[in-house]
């Protein structure tokens, strides 16, 4: 339970310490596309290429290693923020929990009919398509008599008698 903890809290500070990695690679991108602008329009009005070479030099270059180091820092923290999520869903998977204790499926042992609430079928207890589901309900002897519910084709159930009807008497 304590390494479940752990393993969730590791991931969201992972995922806290990306956001701020993410931040500054959309910043970085924004400053650098606007440098290349600025740089471009300050070389497009210059004629000479003396004039041009201070613009390159002081807008056109910084923001292309701006882009360059945004795109950098954007990857690395996509990847970073991947990761973060996996470690935090194989957390939320594993469990170091032992499983519960299994429960007995079906409370009747006495050869009472059960059915899946909802279904159309009533089943012996030891029918495979009710042996393991917690759902399984014992049949009620109202549905049972008014045969809204079809014997299972598999287990092949007797009708149990019907209590509304008086048994015979020796």
């Amino acid at each position: 339970m304590r390494a479940d903890r752990t393993a969730r809290t590791a991931g969201a500070e992972r995922l806290r310490a990306v956001h701020p990695m993410l931040w500054a690679a959309f910043a970085s991108l924004a400053v650098g596309a606007v440098l290349c602008v600025l740089g471009w329009y300050g070389v497009s009005g210059e004629r000479f290429a003396e004039r041009q070479l201070p613009y390159l030099a002081s807008c056109t270059v910084p923001g292309a290693a701006l882009i360059v180091a945004g795109t950098l820092l954007l990857t690395h923290g996509r990847s970073v923020l991947a990761a973060a999520r996996v470690e935090e869903l194989y957390g939320l998977l594993v469990s170091t929990q032992p499983p519960p204790p299994p429960e007995r499926a079906h409370p009747t042992a006495d050869g009472t009919p059960l059915m899946i609430p909802g279904g159309t079928l009533w089943h012996r207890a030891d029918c495979p398509l009710v042996a393991g589901k917690p759902e399984a309900v014992p049949a009620d002897a109202t549905v049972l008599s008014a045969q809204a519910l079809a014997p299972c084709p598999i287990c092949e159930p007797t009708r149990p008698p019907d209590p509304t009807t008086p048994t015979p008497e020796h």
